[in-house]
């Protein structure tokens, strides 16, 4: 064998690994896209739902995950996971904490009338 194998050459040369960075960059842009219009505001709404837990009190109205409204008569300590809650008067059950979906804030009145 006197003839030796011939290589192809890349021609591109010192330029190849920026071409393999510009293939690189729609995955890049993508993962970036779904970060922020995806991941990080469900992050701020699940940081938004356990501070909301965290501060129920006495009196406050919720709305439980089967949509049922009831008032919290005794709040969770932080370490307890359940909260006494009254449906109806003389009617209390206990639920977990994590099964409040909502806590209503009272509406104020829009009384605009002209004297």
């Amino acid at each position: 064998m006197l003839i030796s194998a011939a290589y192809a050459q890349d021609a591109a040369g010192p330029l190849a690994s920026l071409s393999s960075l510009g293939q690189f960059a729609p995955l890049v842009l993508i993962f970036g896209v779904f970060y922020f219009l995806l991941i990080r505001p469900q992050q701020q709404k699940q940081k938004d739902m356990k501070r909301m837990l965290a501060e129920l009190k006495r009196g406050d109205r919720v709305v439980t995950g089967g949509g049922i409204l009831a008032t919290v008569t005794r709040p969770p300590k932080a370490e307890d996971r359940e909260v006494e809650v009254e449906l109806a008067p003389n009617l209390r059950v206990t639920v977990l904490r994590e099964t409040i979906s909502s806590v209503l804030k009272p509406t104020a009145a829009n009384d605009t009338k002209k004297a």
